[in-house]
Order: C-alpha cells, then structure tokens, then sequence
C-alpha cells in the first residue's frame, strides 16, 4: 500500500512537472513556477517565489527590469570595504509607468521598487486620485553610513551602505499635483488615504517599511528595504 501511493506521487508529480514544462503548457506563466517574472503580470501565489528566484540572480534581475521597460542602466560595482558598496549596482530613471529622479541603487532595490509601483502605487492613485503618478520623489538610496536613532545615536550600519534600501518622499501626479508625506500624511482626504494605503503595501514588496508612524526620523520618507527581519510600520 504503502509503495503504491509513493508510485502516485512520482506519476502525478511527474505529469505536474511535464505539464508545466511543455512548450504549449495551459498554465499562464504568472501561475507556473518555471516560468520568470514578469513585473506586469498579475499578482498570484507564484509571484513571491519568481520575485525571490529574480532577486538572487543578477542577469535575471535586470533582464526582468529590461522586460517592464524600466530605466536602469548597468554600472560597475561599487566595492568601499566590507560594510560599503553596491552589488548590481546601475542608474534608475524610470520604473514602469512612473519616472524616477536618476539614482544610483541595487537591482534588486529596483525590482522590489518596480513591483511596488505597479501593483500598489499605480491601482491606489487611479482609485483613490483619479489620476496616474507621474513620477516618485526619493532622498537617495546608497549612503555609506551607519543606522540613526531617534536618541541621535548610531547603531550598527544601515542597509543604505549597500544601496539595500531606498526613501521615498512623495509623488508628482499626472495631473500635476505633488505630494509629499512631510505635508499630506495628516490629511484625512484622498491625497492621506494614498500615502497610507501605499506605504502599507509596500510591506508586499519589501521586508521593512518604515514611516511617519515609526519615529521623527522618517516624518517625510518611507524607507523601503529589501532584506531584513519582516517589519511593516
């Protein structure tokens, strides 16, 4: 009985594994897990493990970002020491559909960034604004320094050595308004519920995600952040 049943996985694990590999394969590749991301594509169960298999191969990585129509132009790493530097490290101009103010960053702070902006930023404006972002304020990415606290003290280094994270400040709609956390957080119209609804869906996208709720320090940015311990506030 027992042997039986083994014969029974391996047959249907077998068809499973044929079935998701053939060519003309029914399966949409959002839901097969042979297949690469596509930044794009709709959100399923197999978007986490194709985002985590993107982020861990670089070539990959940026031919995902190629294939979006992200701008980022490949540069040479930056090697500081071991605490500094940025590993698939190119420019960033553009992500999907939103401009980006040109920022030296990591490819995978960028494909974490892309997946925000496509499927967080974009829906909540449309729904909530009416309109498109036409593009997102940062205050930076790489920065060779430590963590800061709201005390005034350092404490460890901060995943900004490593270009592991970057801080977004705001937002240009296409219809021309511009809003910034430091000015619209505490708005209890559409323009607050956005920046609400958006910084908590970046906790889909990155590991940490710190805001105007987590300390002064970030009244004015979120701080997204690719590796880390899982914190969304």
């Amino acid at each position: 009985m027992f042997f039986k049943a083994v014969v029974l996985i391996v047959i249907v694990g077998g068809g499973g594994w044929w079935v998701l590999s053939h060519p003309q394969t029914p399966v949409p590749p959002h839901w097969n897990p042979l297949q690469e991301l596509t930044v794009t594509a709709p959100v399923t169960p197999v978007t986490s493990y194709q985002l985590r298999r993107a982020l861990a191969d670089e070539a990959l990585c940026r031919a995902t970002l190629s294939d979006a129509g992200a701008g980022f132009t490949v540069m040479e790493d930056l090697v500081v020491d071991q605490n500094c530097g940025i590993a698939g490290r190119g420019l960033l101009s553009r992500l999907v559909t939103a401009d980006i103010g040109a920022v030296e960053t990591s490819c995978t702070t960028t494909l974490r960034l892309a997946m925000w902006e496509h499927h967080v930023v974009q829906p909540a404006a449309r729904e909530l604004l009416g309109t498109d972002v036409a593009a997102l304020r940062h205050v930076g990415s790489y920065n060779c320094r430590q963590m800061r606290t709201a005390q005034g003290e350092n404490s460890g280094w901060s995943s900004h050595a490593m270009a592991d994270a970057i801080d977004i400040s705001g937002v240009q709609l296409a219809d021309g308004r511009r809003l910034t956390l430091l000015a619209d957080w505490e708005d209890t119209g559409p323009e607050g519920a956005f920046l609400h609804r958006i910084g908590q869906g970046a906790c889909d996208w990155f590991r940490v995600v710190l805001g105007p709720n987590f300390n002064r320090l970030h009244a004015d940015h979120f701080h997204l952040q690719g590796p880390g311990w899982g914190y969304c506030r």
